[in-house]
């Protein structure tokens, strides 16, 4: 008789997370993904534990990567070049040395403001990525056991109908 060579829920854990499991805790993590919901709602989970420090550098992100910023702030220069050079001819006059400084310490605040927003929206997506891992590792294991039983139910089935010739002789 052939041995079944078909991997174990626990082999397949082990192939999976690559790494060495005891026992004890292989079936605390086989138990954990079937009897258990993994599933995570990631925006819903960083919403709540988002500080008003995260909100506010996710809208001014949201602000700043806007079509609308880019062409406000263009309208921003021009008027205040146009300003500069036809009407305030000594405030701030051509290279417009105040309007660079202004330009540079915008840009200076801005860029780490976004980064941060995108730093969270990394730990969000490295969240969901897990989240999937999770969902994939319980799907399997659980398509496993119905294969198992459906074997399992098929075995008793032969059983039966040999039984069932056996007793029509």
């Amino acid at each position: 008789m052939k041995k079944n060579t078909k991997p174990t829920k626990k082999e397949i854990v082990k192939m999976l997370l690559n790494q060495d499991i005891t026992l004890e805790n292989e079936d605390d993590l086989i138990d954990l993904l079937i009897d258990n919901s993994i599933a995570v709602d990631v925006d819903k989970l960083a919403a709540q534990t988002a500080t008003w420090k995260d909100k506010l550098a996710d809208k001014i992100t949201q602000i700043a990567g806007s079509w609308g910023f880019i062409i406000g702030f263009t309208f921003f220069i021009i008027i205040w070049m146009l300003l500069n050079v036809f009407i305030f001819k000594n405030l701030d006059p051509y290279p417009f040395i105040l309007l660079n400084l202004l330009l540079s310490c915008i840009a200076a605040l801005q860029a780490p403001i976004i980064m941060m927003s995108q730093n969270r929206e990394s730990k969000k997506d490295s969240l969901r990525s897990k989240n999937d891992y999770k969902t994939d590792l319980k799907s399997e294991l659980i398509l496993e056991e119905l294969h198992d039983q459906l074997d399992e139910v098929l075995k008793n089935q032969k059983v039966i109908l040999k039984n069932m010739k056996e007793f029509k002789k």
